[in-house]
């Protein structure tokens, strides 16, 4: 890792944000302006059951006897991808951790291979708001173009502008009702660790409510501080 653009220690990201906030768009974004890699709870657990690996297999077992997967599993799966070549330049780890607990594990473990969390950026939103954004939203049965009630309706209401069909679909984790409980489980869930991560000096608020671009260029100020 001694080439001019890569850090000398792989840096790690955290990036906390509740549905709706952008977590995905902004991840992809920093992943092509910095080269990190994101790396989701779901996605690594899918890769290392499909790979074999031990940690994989443990995760398998567990999951076919229809429970949760334990920290240690996941940790030990998070630390063989950690190894993988393209986590060189560092990761944006997405929703994990999700307890004290876990961030206690995950600080153990970056501890042992020389790193740290570099930077962990709570991308900060008005519930309100989150629930007008995503419960508006409904795509197009036929071709799957997106709308919403308020920011994209359809030119003529009920019809398709793309291919004029009428047949329009809602996401059933998109009503408004679902998506303040999830929005409340969320809170409770991350609070604890946003004060853990602002307590040890890691923690970054962005305003999430404005422009994409400007979320971005916020993002990408902190991401060149924690990745030099």
């Amino acid at each position: 890792m001694d080439g001019a653009n890569t850090p000398a220690v792989a840096p790690v990201l955290i990036l906390l944000g509740p549905p709706g906030a952008g977590k995905g768009t902004q991840a992809r974004m920093l992943e092509e302006s910095f080269g990190l890699v994101q790396l989701s709870t779901g996605d690594l657990l899918r890769a290392a059951v499909a790979a074999g690996t031990e940690a994989g297999k443990a995760a398998k077992a567990v999951m076919e006897a229809g429970g949760l997967v334990s920290d240690d599993i996941v940790i030990a799966i998070l630390s063989d991808r950690l190894d993988e070549p393209d986590c060189a330049k560092g990761v944006i780890l997405d929703g994990f951790p999700r307890t004290t607990v876990q961030a206690d594990a995950l600080g153990e473990l970056l501890t042992q291979r020389g790193q740290k969390i570099n930077a962990a950026i709570s991308l900060e939103v008005e519930d309100s708001a989150m629930v007008e954004r995503i419960s508006g939203r409904f795509t197009c049965g036929n071709c799957g173009e997106g709308y919403h009630d308020t920011f994209k309706p359809t030119a003529t209401a009920g019809t398709c502008d793309k291919c004029g069909s009428t047949d329009m679909k809602r996401r059933a984790d998109d009503k408004a009702e679902t998506v303040a409980q999830r929005l409340t489980a969320y809170h409770a869930q991350t609070a604890p660790l946003i004060a853990y991560y602002e307590n040890a000096g890691a923690l970054t608020r962005i305003d999430a409510m404005g422009a994409i671009e400007e979320i971005a260029s916020n993002l990408s100020y902190v991401a060149s501080n924690a990745t030099q």
